[in-house]
């Protein structure tokens, strides 16, 4: 086990364990030269120490490293070091299919499709490279952060078809083909029956065969058919079920031909899901092989495990020719079969007229002699004509053949004509839109070029109509990146232009060109609106300005005026804003309402005093304090000691703020020192 900062390769820093399986543990690591994370698989000590296992998982792991693709995890390096073997692979930030199935319960339609999509991509370049998975299964396959799926381990399974793997085989048997399960020769179909049992689970939330033991459940697949998804999943489409149906067939031969064929049918779906477009050949063409019971004791045997070991082990196969399908089903065909019996019948009736006429001949039975000298010519002459027979009904029998050419490309009369000339006939099976071949061209042969046929066949081929026409989904009101997801799926490319918008929210498609639901053609540019939001704007500051001003000012800023209302102010003149419900220098929504406060103007009313004051007619009188108050008490102003020679003295008092009425008190100083009061009460004039 590798600890946390330990180096690989002298260039791999280890950050942690991040996952174990049957054979390897699974360690999270920085690139120190360029630096990025990855994830480094190292085998488990008991596959180390095997030289023959560690050759090949190298062998295979260097074959998957020339593998590039979205949809695969690639690899980027293979090496071993103190007897530490490892592969360096990109890391994935996300969870497996099997635990985000096991999170959701069952997955919508569009979703499995888009997957299954996005696998069987990964598949078509691998297989394209001659590289076959083996085990397909959601414990394979990794659902990123960002949604994307990528499918680990290509090419891996081979590796240890012949090794004891007790923690993953269970899990691999649900997925496993038939031909698998019997170990029998494995191809890229293989692949496509482990994805149908994939889509199977996503759709329904179950594998479609389960059982105690690894033996019990790989018999399944041999004799049992599934329940249907429909059964599980009331609102799959009809599309969707045939094709996970047609992938999971038990024999390869009624299978999709290659992935390319798969993907098409799945891009079918999420344009028509409930057409019935998927054709599966006839069952009665290729019967289903049911083992009997010495058969399940040899699988039982090949995958037995001592007692002791307490576990149980499931045998990845290796390649094996394929078997001719008329002996796997352990009789001929039906045709073939009574033309043999008739020629048979033919055969014996024209041998046994021969020897009755050489016999009559030889004993004279016929009208001549027979002759003793010419016995050995008579025995000589019966073997030859015998051999004659012979040769002649051999010959009969097998029809004279010739190499199939390949008409894929030309038209239908130009196919029908080199055809003719090879003794071959010519039939249209259908059409189909093609995006290689051009309208009227032969897209599909049933036989393939080079392989040798009975003259008189009649070759059955498919004529394209021309590029598929394809509906624009209609993303109008989707989340831009699942928009961009599901146009690239079906095979257009997407765009994005922003626009704010007061409607819309943030990532949200507005619009779209073309529009959805019109015909387009597989890689149409399609351009998608996005929302940015409400634009943003910044508040203007309209304090102290006119109130039709402000209103302005406000309105070309992108904001509303929602309402105003009016205040009294010493401060600011009558008409002018005092304030504004959002401060200056915030950034708001565009089309934000904002209220004001105008001012009134002051509530307060000013007055003024004036008076003269004479002095008492008295020697005793030297001076005089005058202090004049307001009503509500409030002290206006005051003359102090005013002296008396001053008399009769003016008085006046301004800004006499809110009191209109008032008090004058005048204390006269005596010349003994002694004083005396008068006090009047006055009216104040408003300025």
């Amino acid at each position: 086990m590798l600890a946390a900062g330990a180096f690989v390769a002298d260039r791999y820093e280890v950050v942690g364990k991040i996952g174990s399986g049957g054979m390897s543990d699974v360690y999270k690591a920085k690139d120190q030269i360029l630096g990025r994370y990855v994830a480094i698989k190292v085998l488990k000590q008991e596959f180390s120490e095997d030289v023959n296992f560690v050759l090949k998982f190298r062998t295979e792991a260097q074959s998957a490293a020339g593998l590039e693709h979205p949809n695969i995890v690639n690899i980027y390096d293979v090496g071993s070091e103190n007897g530490l073997h490892y592969i360096v692979m990109e890391y994935v930030e996300g969870v497996t299919l099997k635990t985000y199935i096991e999170k959701k319960g069952r997955l919508t339609y569009k979703e499995a499709v888009s997957i299954a999509i996005q696998v069987g991509r990964g598949m078509e370049a691998a297989h394209a490279k001659n590289i076959i998975h083996r085990d397909i299964k959601p414990q394979n396959i990794l659902i990123s952060t960002e949604g994307k799926a990528k499918v680990t381990d290509f090419g891996i399974a081979k590796a240890v078809s012949n090794n004891t793997i007790s923690s993953d085989v269970m899990g691999s048997v649900h997925y496993a083909s038939p031909e698998q399960a019997r170990n029998g020769f494995v191809d890229d179909k293989s692949d496509i029956y482990s994805l149908g049992i994939v889509m199977y689970e996503m759709i329904t939330g179950r594998v479609p065969f389960d059982g105690e033991t690894t033996v019990a459940v790989a018999i399944q697949h041999l004799q049992e058919d599934m329940v249907l998804p429909s059964i599980y999943s009331p609102d799959i489409p009809i599309s969707l079920e045939k094709i996970i149906l047609k992938c999971t067939q038990k024999s390869p031969d009624r299978r999709y031909g290659n992935a390319s064929e798969l993907l098409a049918d799945l891009k079918q779906v999420l344009i028509h899901p409930d057409a019935d477009f998927v054709k599966i050949s006839d069952p009665s063409q290729n019967k289903t092989r049911v083992i009997d019971d010495g058969q399940v004791k040899e699988i039982r045997k090949a995958r037995a495990v001592p007692k002791e070991k307490q576990r149980e082990q499931y045998v990845e196969p290796e390649e094996e020719p394929e078997e001719d399908p008329e002996e796997e089903e352990g009789f001929l065909n039906p045709g073939l079969e009574k033309a043999v019996t008739i020629g048979g019948i033919v055969a014996a009736v024209i041998i046994v007229a021969i020897i009755i006429y050489l016999a009559g001949s030889i004993f004279g039975l016929f009208g001549g002699s027979p002759k003793k000298d010419d016995k050995d010519s008579t025995e000589t002459e019966l073997a030859t004509e015998t051999e004659k027979h012979s040769v002649i009904s051999t010959e009969k029998d097998k029809p004279e053949q010739v190499t199939m050419i390949k008409v894929t490309g030309l038209t239908f009369e130009e196919a029908k004509k080199q055809l003719y000339e090879k003794k071959l006939g010519i039939q249209q099976a259908g059409s189909q839109a093609s995006d290689e071949y051009e309208k009227g061209q032969i897209m599909s042969q049933d036989i393939e070029e080079g392989a040798l046929v009975d003259v008189n066949t009649t070759i059955k081929v498919y004529i394209s109509t021309g590029a598929a026409a394809l509906t624009i989904p209609n993303v109008v009101g989707y989340d831009s990146d699942a928009a961009m997801k599901m146009l690239e799926d079906q095979d257009f490319h997407a765009e994005r232009k922003y626009e704010f918008s007061d409607t819309a929210a943030s990532g949200k498609v507005i619009s779209q060109s073309p529009e959805g639901d019109t015909p387009g053609k597989k890689g149409d540019t399609v351009v998608l609106v996005v929302s940015q939001g409400k634009e943003a704007v910044v508040v203007p500051s309209v304090w102290n300005k006119p109130q039709e001003e402000a209103v302005n000012t406000l309105t070309q800023a992108g904001l509303t005026v929602a309402s105003t209302s009016s205040e009294y102010s010493d401060t600011i003149p009558a008409g002018n804003v005092i304030s504004q419900s959002i401060t200056d220098g915030k950034y708001v929504d565009k089309g934000t309402s904002i209220t004001l406060v105008v001012s009134l103007g002051s509530n307060k009313s000013y007055y003024y005093y004036e008076a003269t004051i004479s002095a008492p007619d008295s020697d005793e009188v030297v001076s005089a304090r005058i202090v004049l108050t307001g009503s509500n008490g409030t002290q206006i102003q005051e003359w102090a000691d005013v002296n008396i020679s001053r008399f009769p003295y003016k008085i006046s008092a301004f800004d006499i703020e809110n009191c209109d009425t008032g008090t004058i008190k005048i204390t006269w100083n005596l010349s003994d020192g002694s004083s005396r009061e008068q006090t009047e009460n006055v009216v104040f004039k408003k300025q």
